[in-house]
Parts: C-alpha cells; sequence; structure tokens
C-alpha cells in the first residue's frame, strides 16, 4: 500500500461573569477537549495518523506540533455549516466573522493571509489576500473533506511564506477503489441539513464507482442556501444570507502496483455576500456600536482547483516514498459597494495559479528525511471604479502582475535513544513581485514596480518520551512571510470605513516560535497542554497616514510579542460517557507607530483571543445506536485593544466586545445501518453575543436538524 493513503482524513452580566469564572477552574482541574470523543482515536484527542506537520505519515501521539483534527463525522454530528465554524471547538483558535458568509480563523493571534490554508496538499493562498480577517477559508466545501488537520505556529520550513499563525489542511475523501473488492462497485450517499434561525438549507449528493483495486471515481454537489440570521439583541439581520454552490470531482487509478495516479477538480461559487454591519439595514446598534451607512456592501466569490498528483514508492533506491503534484487555481474576488447616490465602488480581482509541488522521502543518517521543491506563480487581473473617480486608482491591486514563490526544503527526524528524537529542517525562498499597473497619486498615473525577496527559516524540535503513554514535546521554529501583492498595492475600504492603502517599501515578517507541550494518554484519560511564546519583526500592520486620519497605510511595525496556554483533555467517565473540555489564554503587544512617522507606541495585538473554556458531556449508548451531548463555552471580555481596534466602533463596542456564555445539546440517532439523523439546540438561553472583531452576531436560539443516507 502507498505511505500515503492514510491521509487521502449582551454586556457582560453577572451570571456570564461568574460561570466564567467557575468554568476555567473545572476546565483546567478535569479535562480538555474532544469535540466528538467516543468516535475519536484511542488517546481521546487525536486521530491514529496526521501528515500535515512533518509532510509525511506519523502517528499522531509522535508529533513534535501543537495539532488538531476535525473528522467528517465529527463536523456533520456537530451541525457545522463551514470549515471556519468547525474550529470553533479548537484551542487556540478565535473564528470571527465579519459577516454571516465569511470566517476569519485567528490561530494564536495571526489571522488572514498570515496563515496558510492547504487543500489536499496544494497552496490556497495567493497573493492578493488581504491584512485583515478574510473570507477566503469559507470556499472551501467542508462537506466533502475527509478530515481536517490543524498545525499551530509551525509551518514555514515544510509549506513556506504564510505560516505565521498556522497552517490548515483540508483533506478531501478518497474514491474508497483500493478498498473495495475486484470488480466494478458504487456507492453513495446523500445528506441534509436545517436551522430554524436562520431557515437554511444545505443538501449534498455524492456517488463513488470504479473496479476495485484498479480505479475509482467520486463525484459530489452541494448546494447551500443560507437565510438572514436572528439575535435577540438587534433581532433579524436583513441581508446576512446568501446562496452558494459546489462541485468535487476525484479520479483515481493505480498506474503500477505500486504507484498511483489522482486527478481532482473542485469548483464553489458564493453570491451576494453582504457585509451588514456597514449597511443602513444595521439599523439597532448593539452595544453602542455605531451603525453603517452604505446602501449595499456586497461580496461575490469563485473559486476552481485542478490538481493532477502521482505518488509512490519505490524499491532497491535512495528514495523510498515520491509524490509530484502539479495544480491550477482559478479564482474572482468582486465587490460591491454603494455608500451613496454619488458614490459607488466596485472591485474585481482575477487570480490564475500555477503550482508545482515535488516531494521525496529517503532513510538517512538513521533517520527520516523529507525534502523537495515547491513553485506557485500567480496571475493578476485587477479592475475597480468609483464615481467621479479616475478608475486605474480605484484598483484593489495592481493590474496586470505577476507574483512569485519558490522553494526548497529539507527536514530530518532522527532518533538519538530509545525516549528522545529529533528534528532539524530548513527551507529557503525566494519570492518575486512583478506589478505591472501601480498607481502613482503624485504623477496621477500608472507605473510598475518590482520586489523581490530571499529568506531562509530553520526549525529545531525534539520529543521525549516518558513512558509508552506520556512525551514531551516543543522545541524552535522560524517563521516567514514575504510581502504579497495587497501589501504593496492594495486599495480597498477596511474597518469601520477607513480607506487602506498598500506600500511599495515593505520587509518580510519574520518570527520566531518557542514552544513546550505535553500529550498523555493512560487508559480513559488523555490531554494535552501547549504553551508558547512568539516574536515577530517586521509586523505588517496598517496606521493612520496622519494623526486622526480615515486613511491607513501599510507598514513595518518594530516588533510584536505573543504568549500563550493552550489545554485540552477527555476523560471517560463510565463505559458510556465522556467529559471533555478545553481552555485558550493569549495575550500579546507590539510596538508601531501611531501614525506614519509618528511616535512608536506600545499596544496590544489586534484581535487577540479573550480567555475562552468549553466543557462537554456526552452519552453513547451501550448499543452504539444513539448518542448525546451538552456543552458550555464561555469566553472573558475582550477589552485589550489596539488603537485600530478601538477605531472599528462598528464591530467592537466601546471598552470591548463583552464575554458571555453559551449552553448547547446535540443528539444523534443511527436508524439503519445506511441512515443516520442529528439533531442540536444551540443558544439554549438565547444569549445575546458577538465573537470578539465579527460584523455580526452569532445566531440567537437555533434549533438544527440533519440526516445521512447512504448506499
Amino acid at each position: 500500500m502507498l505511505s500515503s493513503s492514510k491521509a487521502l482524513a449582551g454586556s457582560t452580566t453577572p451570571l456570564t461573569n461568574f460561570a466564567a469564572a467557575r468554568l476555567v477552574p473545572l476546565a483546567l482541574g478535569s479535562m480538555f477537549i474532544c469535540p466528538n470523543p467516543v468516535h475519536a482515536a484511542e488517546t481521546l484527542l487525536l486521530p491514529d495518523t496526521v501528515i500535515t506537520a512533518s509532510r509525511t505519515d506519523e502517528d499522531a501521539l509522535d508529533s513534535m506540533s501543537s495539532i488538531g483534527a476535525i473528522t467528517a463525522e465529527q463536523f456533520r454530528e456537530q451541525g457545522f455549516r463551514t470549515v471556519p465554524e468547525a474550529l470553533a471547538n479548537t484551542p487556540g483558535i478565535m473564528v470571527q466573522k465579519t459577516t454571516h458568509g465569511h470566517g476569519s480563523p485567528f490561530i494564536r493571534g495571526f489571522t488572514g493571509r498570515q496563515n496558510l490554508l492547504l487543500v489536499d496538499g496544494v497552496r490556497i493562498n495567493n497573493s492578493t489576500y488581504r491584512s485583515g480577517p478574510v473570507q477566503y477559508w469559507n470556499t472551501v466545501d467542508g462537506f466533502s473533506m475527509e478530515r481536517l488537520e490543524i498545525v499551530r505556529s509551525q509551518g514555514s520550513v515544510q509549506y513556506g511564506s504564510d505560516a505565521l499563525g498556522g497552517t490548515m489542511n483540508v483533506l478531501t475523501a478518497d474514491t474508497g477503489y483500493l478498498a473495495a473488492e475486484p470488480g466494478w462497485f458504487q456507492r453513495g450517499s446523500a445528506q441534509y441539513r436545517f436551522d430554524t434561525n436562520s431557515s437554511s438549507h444545505v443538501g449534498r449528493l455524492e456517488t463513488r464507482f470504479g473496479d476495485g483495486g484498479t480505479w475509482g471515481a467520486s463525484l459530489g454537489l452541494t448546494g447551500k442556501n443560507f437565510g438572514d440570521i436572528r439575535d435577540r439583541g438587534v433581532g433579524r439581520m436583513t441581508n446576512t444570507g446568501y446562496p452558494e454552490q459546489n462541485l468535487d470531482l476525484k479520479v483515481q487509478t493505480l498506474l503500477q502496483p505500486s504507484t498511483r495516479l489522482t486527478f481532482a477538480h473542485q469548483y464553489l461559487n458564493q453570491d451576494d455576500v453582504w457585509r451588514w454591519h456597514s449597511t443602513i439595514y444595521n439599523d439597532t446598534p448593539w452595544n453602542d456600536t455605531s451603525t453603517g451607512s452604505y446602501a449595499a456592501r456586497i461580496y461575490d466569490q469563485e473559486r476552481s482547483l485542478t490538481y493532477l498528483k502521482v505518488e509512490g514508492e519505490m524499491s532497491n533506491s535512495p528514495v523510498q516514498n515520491y509524490s509530484a503534484t502539479l495544480s491550477f487555481q482559478r479564482s474572482q474576488d468582486s465587490a460591491f459597494q454603494d455608500r451613496s447616490p454619488t458614490d459607488v465602488r466596485t472591485q474585481v480581482i482575477d487570480v490564475d495559479t500555477l503550482g508545482l509541488d515535488i516531494q521525496l522521502e529517503s532513510e538517512i543518517l538513521g533517520g527520516n528525511l523529507v525534502y523537495g521543491v515547491d513553485y506557485y506563480r500567480d496571475s493578476i487581473d485587477s479592475a475597480g471604479t468609483r464615481s467621479g473617480r479616475d478608475p486605474r486608482s480605484r484598483r484593489p491591486v495592481a493590474d496586470d502582475s505577476t507574483y512569485q514563490l519558490l522553494g526548497a526544503f529539507a527536514q530530518l527526524r532522527t532518533p538519538l535513544s530509545g525516549s528522545l528524537e529529533t528534528t532539524i529542517g530548513a527551507r529557503i525562498t525566494r519570492a518575486d513581485a512583478e506589478l505591472g499597473k501601480v498607481w502613482d497619486p503624485d504623477n496621477t498615473t500608472d507605473v510598475s514596480a518590482s520586489e523581490d525577496w530571499s529568506n531562509i527559516v530553520f526549525n529545531a524540535r525534539a520529543l521525549y518520551r516518558l513512558g509508552n503513554d506520556w512525551n514531551l514535546y516543543g522545541g524552535a521554529s522560524q517563521g516567514f512571510r514575504a510581502p504579497n501583492a495587497h501589501d504593496l498595492s492594495g486599495n480597498i475600504t477596511s474597518r469601520s470605513g477607513q480607506e487602506q492603502l498598500g506600500t511599495l517599501d515593505l520587509e518580510p515578517e519574520k518570527s520566531w516560535t518557542f514552544e513546550l507541550g505535553s500529550r498523555f494518554t493512560r487508559g480513559d484519560l488523555s490531554f494535552g497542554a501547549a504553551a508558547f511564546y512568539t516574536l515577530v519583526d517586521d509586523l505588517i500592520i496598517s496606521v493612520p497616514t496622519a494623526a486622526g486620519g480615515d486613511t491607513v497605510e501599510a507598514t513595518n511595525a518594530q516588533e510584536a510579542e505573543i504568549v500563550g496556554l493552550e489545554l485540552e483533555a477527555a476523560v471517560r467517565l463510565l463505559d458510556s460517557m465522556t467529559l471533555s473540555g478545553h481552555l485558550t489564554w493569549q495575550e500579546g503587544d507590539t510596538t508601531s507607530p501611531s501614525f506614519l512617522g509618528g511616535p512608536s507606541e506600545d499596544a496590544p495585538v489586534s484581535r487577540l483571543s479573550p480567555l475562552v473554556a468549553s466543557l462537554a458531556l456526552r452519552y453513547d449508548s451501550p448499543d452504539q445506536r444513539w448518542w448525546v451531548e451538552g456543552r458550555i463555552t464561555a469566553a472573558g471580555k475582550q477589552d485589550k485593544l489596539s488603537a485600530r481596534d478601538q477605531r472599528d466602533t462598528q464591530r467592537i463596542p466601546p471598552g470591548g466586545t463583552p464575554g458571555y456564555l453559551v449552553a448547547s445539546i446535540r443528539a444523534g440517532l443511527h436508524v439503519s445501518e445506511n441512515l443516520e439523523l442529528t439533531a442540536a439546540l444551540e443558544n439554549i438561553t438565547d444569549e445575546d453575543y458577538r465573537i470578539h472583531g465579527s460584523g455580526v452576531n452569532q445566531p440567537g436560539i437555533n434549533a438544527i436538524i440533519g440526516g445521512k443516507l447512504s448506499w
């Protein structure tokens, strides 16, 4: 078998304050999280294997990184809508929503273009990703995935630029042809999800067929129609719903017994995703936030990914395993803003991305060496108009541009003794930006510009086994992110109507992360803990061009530092009952100018997660026919705000985002071998709350029903 086959997986009230205060020590003193403990691996916390942290199959318990995973079963049972929402119960991650149709994970204090998104190992990030929370993570259909893997604070050696906060890899489902009996086979399924709060419908049809052991194909269609969400504090949030269509195709075959070929195509389209908080429909201020003035602020997104992958094993060769992936991605991001009858703005970005990833694996010096090269090239077309303005000056990024990333990496894992293993790795990266048409306001004309950067990053990590069921892991990892096309030439409307501009003279962001963690599993108890410290040099931020100005421009901060603690655990109290939970704590500060050319000031890092804790109790019937789970999640008030956070009055109330306490209950029933039903009641107390930095409130009380029929 191929070694990679496994991968194919209201204001704060006294009650809220009291509950949060009591919940935190409970989570610390008892146990930490497993979204679905009984159906997880024997450790209760992790799957059997993971691949993203090391680029190759490894036992999850032997990983030297802080990792997490969400399976397709957990995604379905929890009733999630989107991939970002599936991360809500993951330590170290806060999922901010600028709109109901966007979802931007903040991983250890980083978001947007500072976190790397992969699909089947293919880089999804492109050079037009914006600085703050972005909607691009919503362009991956969670209903098509087999497993979602998260690696926190490590990824630049393995995957290159952008992986400062973390790396997430969505692994889509295998066709199953290698597991099928020889001869023709056909399997299929139909899924449905409905929620009452927004009257939203999601449906998916999927089929798999082929010749067992020879070739297989899978085809999936997902249709989504999300309605407007409702919250007790502001009522119905008009124009928060949107439609979405998804298609995915995968064909796999054996070229020879040890060589496999995979062809895959994915397509997603979203229409009319409104940024509600900026519009006149936001007519009921929440906790003294300001109301919007736009008649419309709408985003459309379209993305397709096609890749061809060859992978296999070699005998009697210095190279034991290899893979080569050729990919082509096309994305379109368009925005429409109707500010007034005399101020209407449209912007469109089209990006074609060609990618090549070659990976080899060899046994050398008594250890395992993973090495290779990767190359990605963006071709960018950009256009924009604004009433009464020169259209050349309204492009969201430079038009007729290219952006290239070329990298080579190597990582060696070596056992030093029966208890100690180490990993050392390095990557060299070359980034080139060729900007064809950049608006020069001084000369009122288009100019061209080019920039390039080279960088070498290292990591050194170790795993020490204290026994068969307990280990320590950690080390030091460098991060690197080259300025992208948006950093250099961006021109968009940002927080609370601010005009955000790029800057050609920028330095790459560089980071060091130091981490110490531990995992323990024995019998019916599992836990994990990780502490980290991240130091960032030349963090790219946006600051006003003048004191108190409404125009902000990209610049390099002097430095930033973030420290945090993540705890998670699960314990099986009875044969059929499991208690689980998690806790996240983060603090961070940055030194940066208050405005361009102004004095430097110390301030909190923008959009840090507040203190968050969660506890869940799950019961599975002895015959595994049904299950029920209750969960309580509490977050503290987040009042540590940067100056820009304080100016973002449409999303963050004066004094910070209030804490909250939310309870939910979920259940599932296996009616038969082929039919599974799920139900949930979320936000049972109809809590009026908002995730820190979000533009919309979370839904109020919400009933969800779902089902899956297989054949």
